[in-house]
């Protein structure tokens, strides 16, 4: 559950979310971000979600990251229950193709907002992103890390532009 001085508290709604929030964790682990990572549900446990967020603010938690399908409750009730920002992560399944998840996730009623990305595994590397964006905010090192990541970006586009040219 909730770990001392971490700066993201990542939730998952099922572990079968696992595979796509995987994708946050390594860049949280490259950037060297500090997160706690847990499975709950907004609808089967929500007062440990909200146990969670409690223990979780009071650690110095920065930020929540939450990802779910079907319902996507998840990031919802976060932001429900805190004044810290919410990246909340679609996960698709079910046979709408996480249109369902997309549109639990963003359509949030005003003064509650969650802050949605895409629904899969790009949307798991842009919250990661995302999150690491808001707390470089008043971090430097991590927003020179970020310079860097960026920079990275547009060699690796350049040198395939290169040898497709060549």
């Amino acid at each position: 559950m909730a770990e001392n001085n971490v700066d993201v508290a990542v939730l998952m709604g099922s572990d079968s979310d696992l595979p796509i929030v995987n994708e946050v964790f390594k860049i949280f682990d490259d950037f060297g971000v500090k997160y706690s990572k847990s499975v709950l549900s907004a609808h089967r446990t929500p007062h440990q979600v909200i146990e969670l967020i409690k223990k979780s603010e009071s650690n110095g938690c920065k930020l929540f990251i939450a990802a779910a399908g079907m319902a996507a409750h998840l990031a919802g009730a976060v932001a429900a229950h805190s004044l810290k920002p919410v990246i909340g992560i679609p996960i698709e399944s079910g046979g709408l193709g996480g249109l369902d998840s997309l549109l639990s996730t963003a359509q949030m009623p005003p003064g509650i907002p969650v802050a949605t990305v895409a629904v899969g595994k790009a949307g798991a590397k842009n919250s990661a992103i995302l999150a690491i964006q808001m707390l470089a905010i008043s971090d430097q090192a991590l927003a020179e890390k970020m310079r860097n990541y960026r920079q990275n970006m547009t060699n690796e586009v350049l040198e395939k532009n290169k040898k497709l040219n060549s």
